[in-house]
């Protein structure tokens, strides 16, 4: 492997939208902001923002902080940017990523279950729970999913059961290792979808039926639940 597949872009070509809107807010503000403060100038759930936040600052462009307060009360985290001078430099998530993929693939037992089971638990992590009284139809569920995925970068055109999604934020590691990163991609659906109590699954991922495009099945259980 050439060292030129080893680095990582720089970081502000990297980002997808979401996570740029998220830092263009951090920058805006000039001073530390909290996760709440962040996802309603941005549109998007407290988790899901609080979730590119924890993005950035991995990727070294932001910084967690615990809020300075003189009243009594345990302080908030809040997220402040780092100057982009400071943030430049070589890395290499995507080298983190095959290692870590292939550490799965070649030490778990059933490495596609494994990643199913994680997407779930991070899908119902990333969903934004409806209020309880609520009663969730498939067209809000396929809403509220398509939400999540484009938060995190998917790009999806949701169209009667199937929902086509334009570009896969894990391509490179997807073709290499589809078991694992397209497990977990399948489980974050099923996790959304059971979170926001849809009437529906995701049933199937089909992997690039086209270069940029991967199609998720999906089907209704029948149950509408509150």
């Amino acid at each position: 492997m050439s060292e030129q597949t080893l680095t990582d872009p720089p970081a502000s070509r990297a980002l997808g939208e979401s996570r740029a809107r998220v830092l263009a807010a951090l920058r805006s503000a000039g001073s530390p902001v909290a996760v709440q403060d962040v996802a309603e100038q941005v549109g998007l759930h407290a988790n899901t923002a609080r979730f590119h936040l924890d993005g950035l600052v991995g990727s070294g462009l932001a910084e967690r902080r615990a809020e300075d307060r003189t009243r009594p009360g345990r302080p908030r985290t809040v997220y402040v940017a780092i100057a982009e001078e400071a943030a430049e430099g070589r890395r290499s998530y995507r080298l983190l990523a095959e290692m870590l993929t292939g550490l799965i693939a070649e030490n778990v037992a059933d490495p596609g279950k494994a990643a199913e089971s994680a997407g779930e638990a991070w899908g119902r992590y990333l969903a934004d729970r409806p209020p309880p009284t609520r009663l969730v139809d498939e067209a809000e569920g396929i809403r509220r999913l398509s939400t999540v995925l484009s938060g995190a970068g998917f790009a999806p055109e949701p169209g009667g059961d199937v929902i086509r999604l334009r570009h896969c934020p894990f391509r490179e590691i997807a073709e290499e290792r589809r078991d694992v990163v397209c497990g977990l991609h399948l489980g974050l659906m099923r996790g959304v979808l059971d979170e926001v109590r849809a009437p529906l699954t995701a049933e199937r991922l089909e992997p690039f039926v086209e270069p940029s495009l991967c199609l998720a099945h999906l089907r209704p259980t029948g149950k509408r639940r509150r």
